[in-house]
């Protein structure tokens, strides 16, 4: 029914409200409908806050009691931070649930459904399944692979030049760019770059130009721990945390110093002359990043693709030349070297920024099937 995607879609919208607050938990809206007008709406505000099926039946009370409920995941049935919403949506007296898809948790993973049609409640799963999926990516990857989903971010020039050949980089985009990038890091529950930018750059890598409800986690990838103990990243590292992921190879002196400054450090095996990135993914899981976002230079951003880790990329063009062989290309070796063998991405949305042009794309093969 055209009604029906009504619906669903409005709770889909409500639960993008959450983005940036509730993770690793899902994203979730939740829509009470009775004789075809919305009675009540909710959504998911944060973590151990109440779930959007109980925020909207707690709206809506005797209402709730023969109507119908639009949520886009799967009502939870297990006992967590919050009480199973299974339990509240029947004890309201809903009539008829209408959900995007199951909720791939192992902890639920259609035992919600079941308990609904258990107890009586009519239950249709499916309804814009795809944009629900899409909403929720990241938690998607993550309870699936334990790993968080990782989007590439990189800028450049029109010839795929991300710095000059002395490394100089600020700035290559506009400050529309840069606010879209801050918006990003706000939206993300970690932040990367690797030893080259952070000695280069000194970045910051918080969201200071968009307003945020929490502040990233800022991971450097390091495998012999050189992060200058003058950085800002150090000097910062009480107010949000900061990362340093490196490996055996690193002089413990030089661990225990930033460790003395509030660093978190996690030692990771040693691959290829680096970390094993895919070890620190999985590190990155364990501490229920769901969400990454990496701003490194070529060598990082080609460790990812070369190992197949991207699941989005997001370019952001710079309507100028710069025309230097010798300046720093866009990645690093990925050890290809005829066109057949080339990474194929397809393009998700191109839209304009200011004077540069956004262009969002994933791989042919996608990272989470």
């Amino acid at each position: 029914m055209i009604a029906d995607r009504l619906f669903m879609r409005r709770a889909l919208r409500l639960a993008a409200r959450g983005v940036g607050c509730v993770s690793p938990n899902p994203l979730v809206g939740a829509v009470i409908v009775r004789d075809g007008r919305i009675v009540a709406q909710g959504w998911h505000r944060a973590v151990g806050r109440e779930h959007a099926e109980v925020d909207a039946l707690r709206q809506a009370g005797d209402d709730a009691r023969g109507a119908d409920l639009f949520v886009n995941l799967e009502p939870c049935c297990h006992f967590g931070r919050t009480p199973p919403c299974t339990r509240a949506v029947i004890a309201a007296g809903i009539r008829r649930v209408v959900v995007a898809h199951v909720d791939p948790n192992p902890l639920v993973a259609g035992k919600g459904v079941a308990a609904l049609r258990a107890a009586g409640v009519v239950v249709e799963v499916g309804l814009l399944e795809a944009e629900a999926r899409e909403l929720n990516a990241a938690f998607l990857k993550w309870i699936s692979t334990g790993r968080p989903l990782v989007t590439l971010k990189m800028a450049m020039t029109l010839d795929g030049r991300t710095a000059d050949r002395d490394g100089g980089s600020h700035w290559i985009t506009s400050v529309e760019s840069r606010r879209e990038v801050h918006r990003m890091r706000a939206h993300a529950d970690a932040v990367m770059v690797g030893a080259g930018t952070a000695s280069r750059d000194d970045p910051l890598l918080l969201p200071v130009l968009f307003r945020s409800r929490r502040k990233p986690l800022r991971v450097v990838v390091d495998e012999v721990a050189s992060l200058s103990l003058s950085s800002r990243l150090v000097a910062t590292a009480l107010q949000s945390p900061v990362l340093v992921a490196t490996t055996d190879a690193a002089d413990e002196s030089r661990v225990q110093a930033l460790a003395g400054q509030k660093v978190q450090i996690a030692k990771l095996p040693a691959l290829d002359g680096g970390i094993d990135i895919e070890a620190l993914l999985t590190e990155l899981g364990r501490r229920s990043i769901g969400s990454l976002l990496v701003e490194g230079g070529p060598t990082l951003a080609a460790t990812l693709l070369r190992n197949d880790l991207v699941d989005r990329l997001v370019l952001f063009v710079a309507p100028r030349l710069l025309g230097d062989p010798m300046a720093l290309p866009l990645v690093g070796d990925l050890g290809l070297r005829d066109l057949a063998a080339a990474r194929s991405f397809c393009v998700k949305s191109i839209r304009s920024v200011g004077p540069d042009v956004r262009i969002d794309l994933a791989p042919d093969t996608p990272v989470l099937t």
